[in-house]
């Protein structure tokens, strides 16, 4: 019984846990990264003020905690995506049609958790994640250049400059709106652009763009 009782705790604060981090999201998504404050945070989850602190001791740690899950989930998304696909290039196709569907679907947060100024809380922490997003894009790369699928390129200037591109041609400052009835091809349309950047032949570009699917 004691066992089960234990279970149930490690339940209950993992889900508070969660809450808090889904609270976080939601401000940042809705405001921008400034807008994540323990304060609002607490409201926002419905917990007392001293419970976000209890697991998080400060704004920044709050902070680097909902980058690292959003982080975790976005990779992982990539990743499933690239896995599936049935050749490098088309590996790398999914990814970016991936990612950029997803930001496109969220603009705000992903914005706010890759390239927002901010007051100086957990910046470390979206640099972690604008490198493991190029690391990712630099390893497909690596792969399709490995089988010859791609012309010999410099790497750790491609993959930064291609999610670079992404970002700021979805949800930066300059993005050009998109809405549902426009989602697929503004994604269609960065993930062309991508492709033919790093060594894609046009028509080539055009036909993993065409079997990328949204997710």
């Amino acid at each position: 019984m004691a066992y089960r009782r234990t279970e149930n705790v490690v339940r209950r604060l993992a889900a508070r846990h969660d809450a808090i981090i889904a609270a976080a999201g939601a401000l940042a998504a809705e405001a921008g990264i400034n807008a994540v404050q323990i304060g609002s945070v607490s409201q926002r989850a419905g917990v007392a003020t001293g419970t976000v602190y209890r697991y998080f001791p400060s704004k920044t740690e709050l902070v680097a905690a909902l980058v690292a899950a959003v982080s975790e989930r976005e990779l992982s998304a990539m990743r499933r995506a690239a896995d599936a696909a049935p050749g490098p290039l088309s590996a790398l196709a999914a990814a970016i049609t991936t990612f950029a569907a997803r930001a496109l679907a969220n603009p705000k947060l992903v914005f706010a958790l890759i390239a927002e100024q901010a007051d100086g809380a957990a910046d470390e922490a979206r640099l972690a994640f604008r490198e493991a997003l190029a690391t990712e894009l630099g390893r497909l790369l690596s792969v399709a250049m490995k089988g010859g699928h791609l012309p010999d390129q410099n790497v750790a200037i491609a993959a930064p400059a291609l999610l670079g591109a992404v970002v700021e041609g979805l949800v930066g400052p300059l993005a050009a709106p998109a809405d549902e009835a426009t989602a697929r091809n503004t994604v269609q349309a960065i993930t062309l652009f991508a492709l033919r950047a790093v060594g894609v032949a046009d028509a080539r570009a055009r036909g993993l763009v065409v079997q990328a699917r949204m997710p």
